[in-house]
């Protein structure tokens, strides 16, 4: 059994529909409310992506790395957005971005990994938890379309959990002919746990119809836009953006992972169309950078950061945010962005409101550890 099971994975990354970097994963559900996740590994800098340009502390902290608040978008009086987030601040614009800032998860270490594992499970230590929010999400859902597979053991840890769940992302080796496919179909039709396997992974392969394999920010929001404006389609999703350790050089990479990650989304608010309006998208990192700069033109590990929800659906055009401020006295271990939101928080109230499900029932379901009040007014209803 192994051995077909083995086959019929490798005939998968034939059809063009095994995992590879960026990753796509969804689930599906029936309502007419999309929500994506979008993480951004590595720890992505909220000072220099939503800039407290009004804090007098920012500039002097900051130094060659602060940025010029007449480049940015000026969000409010306190706060301005990268000048590579152009796309995202015409949504703030049309009331469909929404920031919440001084927001962090319960780890408070420096381990990346230790940190994405308690972001994406929901716990409140690494590990503790085997299954991930995203996916007890799923299964708070009611009456499921049809069952849903991962084809490979790299579903991401937030979706991982007894809610079937499945994966998809482009792949660059040849593609299998119609004939291998339809071979291959046939070898597996009297197969009861095969076969409905082969029809699962052949499904999704029809989601991704001719958005090719390409992999850059352009073509995976065209491919998840394309997934989810389906009226069968998944209505939950995940995409894993990585390169946001910036300790580094960051000024240039830093504004070249925003662009990516606004072209990215506009892409798919622009392949969305109409459903567009009934989509959640909330943009969150591991955890956040130092205030003050580093040796190396970068920033290292800090604490709280930046998260973002945007679509049409989203209650936008402000950002949220308790600032603490950045005046050493105010910083969390004298180096930090201190916390005065948790993610745990944005994550329920954004996905209860989405979905209609009462948020401190969706807090309870998915932060069991440690239940969250929900944060509220977040999402259109």
């Amino acid at each position: 059994m192994m051995i077909r099971r083995q086959f019929l994975r490798f005939s998968a990354i034939g059809a063009g529909a095994l995992l590879v970097a960026p990753r796509l994963a969804l689930a599906a559900a029936q309502t007419d409310r999309r929500f994506l996740f979008v993480i951004q590994r590595g720890a992505a800098d909220g000072l220099n992506t939503v800039i407290p340009y009004a804090d007098p502390a920012y500039a002097q902290l900051r130094g060659a790395l602060a940025i010029d608040p007449t480049t940015a978008t000026k969000l409010d009086a306190q706060f301005a957005l990268h000048p590579s987030l152009v796309e995202i601040g015409k949504m703030h614009g049309a009331g469909q971005a929404l920031f919440v800032h001084a927001v962090a998860s319960p780890y408070r270490e420096r381990s990346h990994f230790d940190a994405q594992n308690v972001l994406e499970t929901g716990g409140t230590a690494p590990y503790r938890l085997r299954d991930g929010w995203l996916n007890r999400l799923t299964g708070m859902m009611t009456a499921q379309k049809e069952e849903a597979i991962a084809f490979a053991p790299t579903v991401p840890m937030a979706l991982r959990g007894p809610a079937d769940v499945t994966s998809y992302a482009p792949s660059a080796l040849p593609q299998a002919t119609d004939d291998l496919l339809a071979r291959v179909g046939d070898l597996y039709t009297e197969d009861a746990q095969l076969d409905p396997l082969w029809r699962s992974a052949m499904a999704t392969r029809g989601m991704a119809g001719e958005n090719g394999p390409k992999q850059d920010p352009a073509s995976l929001g065209k491919l998840a836009a394309g997934f989810l404006a389906k009226p069968d389609g998944p209505r939950i999703a995940m995409i894993e953006t990585g390169g946001w350790d910036t300790h580094s050089g960051q000024a240039g990479r830093l504004a070249a992972q925003l662009k990516a990650l606004d072209v990215m989304l506009a892409n798919l608010r622009d392949g969305l169309g109409p459903v567009w309006n009934d989509t959640v998208v909330l943009v969150a990192t591991e955890f956040g950078r130092t205030a003050a700069a580093n040796g190396t033109g970068g920033t290292d590990h800090g604490t709280g950061s930046a998260a973002m929800l945007i679509g049409g659906a989203v209650k936008g055009g402000r950002v949220v945010a308790d600032w603490p401020g950045l005046a050493q006295a105010n910083l969390l271990d004298g180096r930090d962005l201190k916390p005065t939101a948790q993610l745990d928080a944005l994550i329920a109230g954004a996905a209860g409101e989405t979905f209609g499900i009462d948020p401190p029932r969706v807090a309870r379901t998915l932060f069991a550890d440690a239940v969250p009040r929900p944060m509220t007014g977040l999402v259109r209803t």
